[in-house]
């Protein structure tokens, strides 16, 4: 239990800062509201956290959660993670990120087309 407690105060945490850092970046808060309306409420939390720790670090992605992926959308997908890999401390691995991320989205398709 206080895992999935950890993992769902991470995902509010990432919400967060992505939230915080967007106006940084110039983003138009109308467009980050309509990220938030109909990105993220496509996906549990638990997949969104399983999907970042696959992205940002060695995680584990479940067929259910590649199946919330694909249907959330490439736009959000990519969007999103590009969002928490512009953020200083990861800059630097931004290309490792978006193209670990693009992995993420071929092989959930992938997966999806066999469910």
């Amino acid at each position: 239990m206080s895992k999935f407690s950890a993992q769902v105060s991470l995902l509010f945490i990432v919400v967060a800062l992505v939230c915080a850092f967007v106006p940084v970046f110039s983003v138009d808060e109308g467009e980050v509201k309509t990220l938030w309306d109909t990105c993220l409420v496509k996906i549990t939390p638990k997949c969104a956290l399983n999907i970042i720790a696959v992205v940002f670090g060695n995680g584990t992605l479940s067929d259910l959660c590649c199946s919330d992926l694909v249907k959330e959308g490439k736009l959000c997908h990519d969007t999103l993670i590009k969002y928490i890999a512009d953020r200083p401390s990861l800059i630097a691995h931004e290309t490792e990120y978006l193209k670990k991320r693009d992995e993420v989205w071929n092989h959930c398709v992938s997966i999806s087309k066999t469910l």
